[in-house]
């Protein structure tokens, strides 16, 4: 499966969630010249992962009440710094006093000056603001890779989607054999951007052809689906799911939601019966 590789691959609404600031905030960053996102086709706005960088960076050194001129001169260097995608030895930025320092791998610099940093000129860190912590080492084998990229995918998951994402792709494309939880999670992170639902699509179809008889799998699919508006499949995929594992109690309950949305009166009895019936 190929990474996610598009230099403006991100919306204002995605990176809402992506970040977890309010578009009021973003438009106070963006205005504030921080970043300078191009134009699709429908002339929205649209950010590269680089510009994701710099705007968590930015309003955390804000929360930190580093200075916008410091803030806006160490961004201007460190974009010039970054890469399009997040690298095998991570980037970690933070606020030391009213400078900001960048790490990736073993190197450490002062983002507004480029100054290398000796590690004794971090110790006393005042606000993390970290984006991406460290990555595995590149001197493992891959499934050594792999199990710590996945490791670092569950650790990224709850506060940087972005960085998660990479990691979780990047285990895909080390494992020798099919991983089921990084499938199962990267769909699941997709899913939960709304913006991105086929994307998500595709990761469980994917996984369903390495684990076509697995149940949460299918149930997953079915509510990617339901997501879509796709509600035949959806319905499908639910009882492929009932199928394989009778018991699985949610899965009635969204068919009886579904039933009661194309007015099946009979299966919605039905299918919320047998939700009660498993779930009690």
């Amino acid at each position: 499966m190929s990474r996610r590789n598009q230099s403006n691959d991100y919306s204002l609404r995605s990176l809402q969630s992506l970040l977890g600031v309010s578009r009021r905030v973003l438009s106070g960053l963006i205005d504030a010249g921080f970043v300078h996102p191009s134009r699709g086709r429908r002339n929205e706005l649209r950010f590269s992962f680089q510009d994701v960088v710099l705007l968590r960076t930015a309003f955390q050194l804000q929360s930190a009440n580093v200075s916008a001129r410091k803030i806006l001169r160490a961004l201007t260097r460190l974009k010039a710094e970054l890469p399009d995608e997040l690298p095998l030895s991570g980037i970690r930025i933070t606020s030391v006093g009213q400078s900001v320092a960048v790490r990736s791998g073993q190197a450490q610099w002062d983002a507004d000056s480029g100054q290398h940093l000796l590690d004794f000129e971090v110790a006393h860190i005042r606000g993390d603001v970290a984006f991406l912590d460290s990555a595995p080492r590149n001197d493992a084998n891959r499934e050594e890779q792999a199990a710590e990229w996945f490791a670092l995918a569950e650790q990224l998951a709850g506060t940087d989607a972005v960085g998660a994402e990479q990691a979780y792709r990047k285990v895909l494309e080390l494992a020798s054999l099919p991983h089921y939880d990084a499938y199962t999670n990267l769909g699941v992170l997709l899913c939960e951007a709304e913006t991105r639902c086929d994307e998500a699509l595709s990761i469980f179809d994917a996984a369903l052809q390495h684990f076509p008889d697995d149940p949460l799998l299918h149930f997953n699919r079915a509510v990617v689906l339901e997501e879509l508006k796709r509600y035949d499949a959806a319905e499908a995929a639910y009882q492929r799911c009932i199928e394989l594992d009778p018991t699985y109690a949610d899965a009635h309950f969204n068919l009886a939601r579904l039933s009661e949305i194309r007015g099946d009166k009979q299966g919605l009895v039905r299918h919320l019966s047998a939700y009660r019936r498993l779930a009690g």
